[in-house]
């Protein structure tokens, strides 16, 4: 199954600060997720934990190629926790 993969990938990324968040959320909202936006946050999964980092933490802006509703909702979601 697609999201079992993906809920695999982000909690198994290797930096134990992404595992955690992007777990976290992915446990939120991975059932709700609508399939439109699955192949963004596959995407997402691709791109580096570093790259990830300096994203979701506003440390670095998100390139344009990399801008998605995805990552936007992620943002979000660290700024609860």
């Amino acid at each position: 199954d697609r999201r079992k993969r993906l809920l695999y990938r982000c909690t198994h990324r290797g930096m134990k600060e992404m595992d955690a968040l992007l777990g976290g959320y992915a446990r939120q909202n991975l059932d709700h997720m609508l399939a439109t936006d699955l192949p963004a946050f596959e995407a997402l999964m691709d791109e580096s934990d570093n790259d990830l980092m300096d994203w979701i933490y506003e440390r670095e802006e998100v390139p344009d190629d990399k801008e998605s509703a995805v990552l936007r909702k992620i943002i979000d979601y660290k700024k609860t926790l």
